[in-house]
């Protein structure tokens, strides 16, 4: 199974739109290019651009449907098995959901990596959600997606150590034992109370609409090496009694991945797949020996476990397009490692926000033809 992990860069018409500013001739030609070449009648579309400022609340909701639309039928048209539309809805996967859940205020901008931001919140209160926050979109990706759909959310382990927190902590002295204790019971009360009030209601909303792919991001899982365990517990409270009821994926990504073992494995039977960032660290040479695939080490851990492999073959840091042959290899040798072709699922190593639509395209057009190439060759 092919699929693209999240993340899509938003075309500069969607993001111009909602950021009030004027749109140009050129953000206009690219959306006709686009609908042209996706197969869209778009001309709705372009007459709503074509007002160039002072859009209204019903022609962003517009815009934004055709971005959501154009996004899918990108990932359709390049032949992934399963699609998304690339976080078309979303700020990002920090803001997004936080602003949908009560007991959080925002103070500011703070780095990520390179020069992406995100407006950092501390939770002041007990977490609450106003609103099941992806079942809009699922509704609306769903409506006109010619694929199964998947559905990521942010995880939460990763929104509670991107958060400060000034409500579970209180009263815990710095500096003491007795400090240090509260300060742990304070995280995993923390943990407890987003898994189970904040992620746990959207599966559940999103399986009530039908939604059979749910993907849980987590970059954050192996940041703090000693609470690998109450990731792995968060990940089993947000799951619960819906486990087997979708199917469930991880992902994380440009970690050490060493540290998820053993612990990860009390999560079989609640998350079927783990997809891991591999691309990125291996060579682009051709070849399935260890020493050409040297990306692909955490494999031979990963065999002895029950897990889905989420094979990251495609490095979203470069506009380098990988050959289609150099997909086949690090395919095949996932393979010759696992020795059970229907243990893989193949993917991007992360999202692919930060490359154009068109090498986004591309890279993703040669990862289906080297997928299609191991089949044939581990026949």
């Amino acid at each position: 199974m092919t699929h693209e992990i999240g993340s899509l860069a938003k075309p500069n018409w969607r993001v111009k739109a909602f950021r009030n500013m004027p749109i140009s001739d050129e953000d206009i030609s690219y959306a006709q290019k686009w609908g042209k070449f996706l197969g869209e009648d778009v001309s709705e579309l372009v007459d709503i651009l074509r007002k160039r400022s002072g859009f209204s609340k019903e022609d962003k909701e517009r815009i934004l449907y055709y971005s959501s639309l154009l996004a899918t039928r990108l990932l359709e048209k390049a032949g992934l098995d399963i699609v998304y539309d690339g976080e078309q809805h979303r700020v990002e996967m920090y803001e997004y959901p936080i602003k949908r859940i009560e007991g959080f205020k925002f103070y500011g901008h703070v780095r990520s990596f390179d020069n992406k931001y995100y407006r950092k919140a501390a939770v002041v209160d007990k977490p609450r959600l106003k609103e099941n926050y992806h079942v809009k979109e699922y509704r609306t990706i769903s409506s006109f997606a010619r694929k199964p759909v998947k559905i990521p959310m942010t995880g939460a382990y990763t929104l509670v150590d991107w958060s400060f927190d000034e409500y579970y902590i209180k009263g815990a002295e710095i500096g003491t034992l007795g400090g240090i204790e509260k300060r742990k019971e304070a995280r995993k009360e923390f943990l407890k109370d987003m898994s189970e009030s904040v992620i746990k209601p959207n599966i559940e909303a999103l399986i009530s609409e039908g939604a059979r792919f749910i993907q849980i991001d987590e970059p954050a899982a192996t940041t703090k090496r000693n609470e690998i365990g109450l990731f792995v517990d968060s990940l089993i409270m947000s799951v619960g009694e819906n486990k087997g009821k979708a199917f469930f994926g991880v992902h994380i990504c440009f970690s050490d991945y060493s540290l998820l073992f053993p612990e990860i494995e009390r999560a079989e039977g609640y998350i079927r797949e783990l997809h891991f960032e591999y691309a990125n660290r291996d060579t682009k040479e051709l070849g399935v020996s260890e020493g050409k695939r040297r990306g692909y080490e955490i494999l031979r851990t990963l065999k002895d476990y029950d897990f889905i492999v989420g094979l990251g073959v495609l490095d979203v840091h470069t506009d380098f397009i990988e050959p289609s042959e150099l997909i086949r290899d690090r395919v095949l040798y996932a393979i010759e490692i696992l020795q059970d072709p229907g243990r893989i699922f193949v993917a991007p190593d992360c999202g692919l926000r930060t490359r154009t639509w068109e090498v986004a395209y591309e890279k993703l057009c040669r990862m289906v033809e080297g997928v299609e190439m191991a089949k044939r060759k581990s026949l």
